[in-house]
């Protein structure tokens, strides 16, 4: 293959790969779910083999790059739109701490060992689990940590107020694009009459107006609507 061609290449994959990144780049940083994880490492890969590889044409490597992008973003659009979709795709975040215990199983799904556990703490400026209320290993590989409230810092509303007691030891979706979560809201002693006088008193005729809406611990409801316009 002579020097032009490799020249040519290796623009060629540059400038694609810069497009691709400006397309996909948030998400592929910021989410690093599995699949982002894969799709990132593929693109690069073929990139690679077609800057350097004279087995490969150029119209042929193009196509494989783009096209692997288009795919990925076709997944991404459908978990957008879908929840059964995202729950296939990235699964569902693991409660790994429970009230100050340990959840074996959870770990065992996550394949996470103690040590794995934590060294996870650590970053969270968390060394001892017995200071742990509620753990909760995400999707994307990370750990959200709610301390318990004799170790969590003093803020300015403490200091103040004494503030509205918490009914519940996190906040728990209700509405997910539309969709009433009735497991979750059987779970927190609720019905569909509540649910449905707490849409009442918001303005919102259907559940389908919403986007997502979750019971906070104090036991209010945050709703969120759909197609909110940013001012």
């Amino acid at each position: 293959m002579e020097t032009s061609e490799v020249l040519l290449r290796i623009l060629i994959s540059f400038f694609l790969l810069f497009l691709l990144a400006r397309i996909m780049g948030r998400k592929e940083i910021s989410q690093m779910t599995f699949f982002n994880f894969v799709s990132a490492i593929a693109i690069g890969s073929l990139s690679a083999n077609f800057a350097l590889s004279q087995d490969i044409s150029i119209r042929n490597g193009i196509l494989a790059i783009v096209g692997w992008a288009i795919f990925t973003l076709l997944m991404g659009f459908i978990d957008i739109k879908s929840k059964k979709a995202r729950k296939l795709t990235t699964g569902d975040p693991l409660i790994v701490i429970k009230n100050g215990k340990i959840m074996d199983d959870s770990l065992r799904s996550a394949r996470l060992d103690i040590d794995s556990l934590n060294a996870l703490l650590r970053q969270k400026n968390v060394f001892a689990i017995s200071d742990v209320d509620y753990a909760i290993f995400e999707t994307s590989g990370k750990l959200s940590v709610m301390k318990k409230e004799t170790k969590q810092s003093v803020t300015k509303g403490d200091m103040n107020l004494a503030g509205t007691p918490n009914i519940h030891p996190i906040g728990t979706e209700i509405i997910a694009d539309g969709k009433v979560n009735t497991r979750n809201l059987s779970a927190l002693n609720l019905d569909m009459n509540w649910l449905e006088q707490q849409m009442d008193q918001a303005g919102i005729k259907t559940f389908s107006q919403v986007f997502y809406a979750q019971i906070q611990p104090d036991g209010t409801l945050y709703i969120d609507k759909k197609d909110d316009i940013v001012q």
